[in-house]
């Protein structure tokens, strides 16, 4: 193919790239937003809405590693169309045994973790196809406006999801869910998925391996590659530690500082707002040059930022300050976690060799998606017990140690040679 015409036709898979994770990702948001509030509504018991979040989270975790390896054995357009119809099928499903038989807590757990399994093979597959399907100089603007579809659902879907809710019914709430799945998969259906590729999808060698023999390769490449492998631990160091700032984050504004539900609910928002304005100024600059420096000093950042959500319950201040204090707060961190995700990602895609690269995304999926619940709970009880200043300073201190340990200067100048060459007479980065 001409390098004009896949030129050309990359620029379409940008646009419809971002288009389709739009619309999937932002009814995803709407469904958990609006099928959260009908479980409560059911049952008004908090343990019925932990069930479905867990419905949501477990089978993710145990998973991934097949979605992975299915991504790098199979068709990558297969997969992703196949998984988009599944989940426009599952919600299909919920809606007809809803007009036929009303809707149960049984039916709709299944539903959220069919739709959990589905989505994570979307999600894997097309973490793993970004390189196939967009030229190697524009990977940084199509994970800049990935970003961005994904914190436009996080703003909107809340928003969207709760206006549905309010004034129509749960089957035409969702209908409306499966036609945005299946705009998406007509979106998907278009796209070359092998507009870049190298590897031969289903060589014959491949072929005869078993799938425990291609996903223990998997491991043994993740192993071997020193700069993924410091990737892949300091992201599930990061969803660890971060987790006491997602149980804290409510306990500290509204438990303790009594901040209000309307004022709460637009300093969670800013998280997404400053998300967005980080993705949207990735989609647009040059790419950053030494990627892993630049996540290890984001990271380092928001390691600052979560020890700094303990700083109004040491030092007094006013209803006023202290909510202005924490909606600046939450939008830094929402820019400092788009300026660590966005360069380490750009790196992964470029750096992990295309037939590994579905399995590498699959492990990573994998043990960050296994840290929130082990977060969650661990920090749940912590908060009970210990000051809620003393559980973010210390997580931010270990973060440091972590990030400090993890991508010191030997593994950054392993991951940017040339980075000893542009600071000759300059001392090694921190």
């Amino acid at each position: 193919m001409q390098e004009a015409v896949r030129i050309k036709r990359a620029t379409y898979h940008l646009y419809t790239f971002t288009a389709s994770k739009l619309i999937s990702t932002f009814g995803s948001s709407v469904y958990a937003f609006g099928i959260s509030l009908y479980v409560l509504a059911l049952t008004g018991s908090a343990a019925s809405f932990a069930i479905n979040l867990i419905c949501s989270i477990l089978p993710r975790s145990l998973l991934a590693p097949f979605a992975g390896y299915a991504a790098d054995k199979y068709s990558k357009k297969a997969i992703v169309i196949l998984s988009q119809l599944a989940s426009m099928l599952a919600v299909a499903g919920l809606l007809v045994f809803g007009l036929t038989n009303g809707l149960s807590l049984t039916a709709i757990y299944t539903t959220t973790a069919l739709l959990s399994v589905s989505s994570m093979f979307t999600g894997v597959t097309f973490s793993s196809s970004i390189a196939n399907l967009i030229d190697p100089d524009r990977i940084q603007r199509a994970m800049g406006f990935n970003q961005s579809a994904i914190s436009i659902a996080a703003i909107g879907g809340p928003v969207v999801g709760g206006i549905l809710f309010g004034f129509v019914s749960i089957n035409v709430f969702l209908g409306i869910q499966v036609a945005a799945y299946a705009i998406a998969v007509l979106l998907e259906s278009t796209m070359n998925f092998r507009l870049f590729t190298a590897h031969a999808e289903n060589a014959a060698d491949e072929m005869k391996k078993t799938m425990l023999t291609e996903m223990k390769e998997g491991f043994s490449y993740l192993k071997s590659n020193r700069v993924i492998m410091v990737i892949v631990t300091t992201a599930i160091g990061i969803n660890f530690f971060f987790s006491s700032l997602m149980i804290g984050l409510p306990f500290i504004a509204v438990q303790q500082l009594q901040v209000e539900a309307t004022h709460f609910g637009m300093i969670e928002a800013m998280i997404a707002v400053g998300m967005l304005a980080a993705s949207i100024y990735f989609s647009v600059s040059k790419e950053v040059k030494f990627p892993l420096l630049f996540a290890k000093r984001g990271i380092l950042g928001m390691s600052l930022l979560l020890a700094g959500m303990g700083v109004p319950l040491v030092i007094v201040m006013s209803y006023g300050v202290t909510v202005v204090y924490f909606l600046m707060l939450m939008l830094v961190f929402g820019i400092t976690n788009v300026f660590v995700n966005t360069p380490i990602g750009v790196m992964m895609q470029k750096d992990v060799e295309e037939e590994y690269r579905g399995r590498v995304f699959g492990i990573l999926e994998s043990m960050v998606m296994a840290m929130m619940p082990l977060g969650y709970l661990l920090f749940g009880l912590l908060y009970d017990l210990v000051p809620a200043e003393y559980i973010v300073g210390t997580s931010s201190l270990c973060l440091i140690a972590l990030t400090s340990y993890l991508m010191r200067p030997s593994v950054l100048k392993e991951a940017h040679p040339e980075l000893q060459e542009a600071l000759p007479n300059q001392p090694e980065p921190l």
